[in-house]
């Protein structure tokens, strides 16, 4: 481990991880709650988002308009955010005003008092962001396809919950799932910048005393099924996702599918984007990714595409996937493996990006990783190894999900046939 980067676990289990770049002016701090949508039941769902929302919305000690004051007038940034398997709180500051933003993620997270009129108001501005999500498909795909794959669980679920949940959504609900949630076996406290980790120590142990220490049950298992969800609307685009279960964060082949996600569909350079929009013209945007979380994973294909074009568009990006299983060039492997490690290391440039990346690593793998650890392990990833994971996702049980004019495209049926033939 770099001497730059310093743990300290406290007696009351609470992790912090820091790291030491003396030449920048900054600080970034944050609290990553290791809970997010699929802690969640079908009763609750969207209540993590819900909290993220609220815990800038007033403390014992400070009303929500004190709190961007205190942070604005020091000339910070404050925010959050809600994934599948985190929620966020953080704060970038001059070096100088760090015991300023320890304290006011400390006072959220401890002190927040969920008033009536405060809870009022951010249930209509949730309400908002599910309305604009809705009105958005090429976003709101994506929590349809989530859903497909993994159907009647917590993993599927919408991140910002239904319009019926959040209206219904009680002060007691919130409180309870922070108080049963956000404990300090289930944050990481994360720090990058021009600190001293002894400084951070002491300051969390100031403002986060208060946090609860019980151990809390693990999420449910994710469970992929796959299927196929259209949804015709009137809309001058037709937006698909297709996809197939993958690896999770711990797999051996974890490197090997980030690898082929960036090769089949990453960057201007990748087949995806080469054959369908700049040989065929079919699309304005294609692109693969792959989202792996701590027990499973997903792998998937986008693209937005006129109504015309649709009957063509899923066929020519089966065979894109049949034709890399046949083979790849020296020059493709390397570009991508250049694409992932310049991505990796102009990230650590960023207090911000450090900070989330020390938190996930502590969370992930229980311990910091070098950045020399995950370089090797992309240099290591052969062209027999992405041949092989490329054969091992796209033999899998698809999901398929679209929005828009979507008559044209090729049934279930047809899918399955021609990645099988």
């Amino acid at each position: 481990m770099p001497d730059t980067i310093e743990v300290t676990t406290l007696d009351n289990g609470l992790t912090i991880i820091t790291e030491r770049m003396e030449r920048v002016e900054t600080i970034s701090f944050g609290a990553y709650v290791s809970i997010g949508t699929r802690d969640e039941t079908a009763e609750n769902n969207g209540v993590s988002h819900f909290l993220e929302h609220m815990a800038f919305k007033g403390t014992e000690r400070r009303s929500a308009s004190r709190i961007a004051e205190e942070i604005e007038n020091v000339g910070g940034y404050i925010n959050a955010y809600t994934a599948r398997e985190t929620t966020a709180y953080y704060v970038k500051l001059l070096k100088e005003d760090l015991a300023l933003g320890v304290d006011i993620i400390g006072d959220i997270l401890t002190h927040s008092t969920f008033l009536d009129a405060e809870i009022e108001r951010e249930r209509g501005v949730i309400l908002q962001e599910i309305g604009q999500a809705n009105d958005t498909p090429d976003d709101i795909i994506f929590d349809q396809f989530q859903e497909r794959a993994f159907p009647e669980q917590p993993m599927g679920r919408p991140t910002l919950g239904t319009e019926q949940l959040v209206s219904d959504m009680t002060r007691e609900t919130l409180m309870g799932y922070m108080r049963e949630h956000y404990t300090t076996h289930n944050i990481t406290i994360a720090a990058a910048g021009n600190l001293h980790h002894q400084q951070v120590v002491d300051l969390v142990k100031e403002h986060f005393r208060d946090l609860p220490m019980h151990q809390t049950p693990r999420p449910r298992g994710a469970t992929y099924a796959g299927g196929d969800l259209r949804t015709t609307r009137e809309l001058d685009q037709a937006h698909l996702v297709m996809g197939f279960p993958s690896v999770s964060y711990h797999h051996p082949d974890h490197y090997a599918v980030m690898i082929l996600s960036t090769l089949l569909g990453g960057g201007m350079s990748s087949r995806l984007f080469q054959e369908i929009r700049e040989r065929r013209g079919l699309v304005y945007s294609v692109y693969s990714f792959a989202s792996p979380f701590s027990d499973s994973g997903l792998f998937g294909l986008y693209a937005g595409t006129g109504e015309a074009e649709t009957a063509e568009l899923v066929p020519v990006m089966i065979d894109e996937l049949k034709r890399l299983q046949d083979g790849l060039t020296e020059e493709e492997l390397s570009r991508a493996r250049a694409q992932l490690k310049s991505s990796l290391l102009m990230s650590l440039e960023s207090t911000g990006s450090r900070c989330e990346q020390l938190a996930r690593q502590i969370q992930i793998h229980g311990r910091p990783v070098p950045v020399t650890e995950t370089v090797g392990k992309i240099d290591a990833v052969t062209e027999e190894d992405i041949l092989r994971v490329a054969r091992e996702i796209f033999a899998g049980t698809p999901t398929f999900t679209a929005i828009g004019p979507v008559k044209n495209m090729p049934t279930m049926d047809d899918i399955t046939a021609r990645l099988a033939a």
